[in-house]
């Protein structure tokens, strides 16, 4: 596989991404970097995850790991299939709908992007704890009993 890494772009946490049949625009929907919970543990039913990025030519791996930072425990991850570059200044995309993730406790989560086993790129969010329900706009969820 090849040695060139790639360089993120961009790199979005979402309740969801729809992709427009025909020109392949994506639509992020409900950006976000913080998750308000009234108890942990909790499950996330689902969220997505938009990379950009440019600079790679040839075959590549992608994998996307979400990592508890007090622990380094990986919660979640998606993978793709083999995908060949062939345009190293061309911009790509790469959208993960991650299901059912279980938070174990609050603090700061990360999420890895690696093209054939080399990260690069992350995206950190922070989950909060509340005694209040979360405002109107905040991702929702499913707690856990």
């Amino acid at each position: 596989m090849n040695t060139v890494r790639p360089s993120k772009e961009a790199m979005l946490i979402c309740d969801s991404i729809i992709t427009e049949v025909g020109t392949n625009k994506k639509s992020l929907i409900g950006i976000f970097e913080e998750i308000t919970t009234t108890k942990v543990p909790f499950r996330h039913d689902a969220l997505s995850v938009y990379v950009k990025f440019t600079g790679a030519i040839g075959q590549y791996v992608f994998k996307l790991e979400l990592v508890d930072l007090k622990t380094n425990e990986v919660i979640g991850k998606g993978t793709t299939a083999p995908l060949n570059i062939s345009e190293k200044l061309r911009s790509y995309e790469l959208v993960f709908n991650l299901k059912g993730l279980v938070f174990k406790s609050v603090g700061k989560y990360e999420f890895r992007i690696s093209a054939n086993e080399e990260v690069f790129g992350t995206k950190t969010f922070t989950l909060i704890e509340s005694e209040k329900k979360p405002p109107e706009g905040l991702p929702r969820f499913k707690e856990d009993a």
